[in-house]
């Protein structure tokens, strides 16, 4: 922690199934303090999953916080805090998609919102995609979606996509992949 700034209390105030809320009381420079808001995340994992035709499967679904449908790439909470993130992205990949594959590769590892949660997010490249089944959740319902990566970057500059970790993962995949 900086020098200037140091944690002299955190308090739990509401212990959820994703996240943690903490208050913090901070000591700023030693001559006042400030309580600011700490929400805590096991972390999560997503996969970009690549068609043999170099499309890209997306999945719709329904989003309570924004109370409409969202189009994203698969992704998911890790299991537990200590799961690597590999693991729980080819689990979500198969869960939401009705594939999985032999080899994933790493992409990026996102941090969604720095100011105030430690939400860390690995993202990956799946090809080489092998039919199995989808495993949805109870309280999930998801519609498979194909999309090249031109009309994937299309929805985000028209402002269709507007999940962080969508935008960075289909822009990383575009510049590191050249497509």
């Amino acid at each position: 922690m900086s020098e200037k700034i140091r944690r002299i209390n955190r308090e739990l105030k509401y212990k959820g199934v994703i996240v943690d809320f903490y208050q913090d009381t901070m000591e700023i420079d030693g001559s006042h303090t400030a309580v600011w808001d700490f929400i805590k995340h096991k972390g999560a994992a997503a996969v970009v999953p690549v068609t043999e035709d170099g499309k890209i499967l997306m999945v719709r679904q329904y989003r309570n916080a924004l109370e409409r449908e969202t189009l994203e790439i698969p992704a998911g909470a890790l299991d537990r805090e200590d799961e690597p993130g590999i693991a729980c992205a080819g689990r979500e990949l198969e869960e939401e998609t009705g594939y999985r594959c032999e080899r994933l590769e790493w992409l990026i590892t996102l941090r969604t919102t720095v100011a105030f949660c430690n939400e860390r997010i690995e993202v990956y490249v799946a090809r080489n995609l092998i039919p199995s089944k989808q495993h949805l959740d109870e309280d999930e319902f998801i519609d498979l979606q194909a999309f090249t990566i031109d009309e994937l970057k299309e929805k985000i500059f028209a402002g269709e996509i507007e999940d962080a970790k969508t935008v960075s993962a289909l822009m990383a995949y575009a510049v590191k992949y050249d497509v």
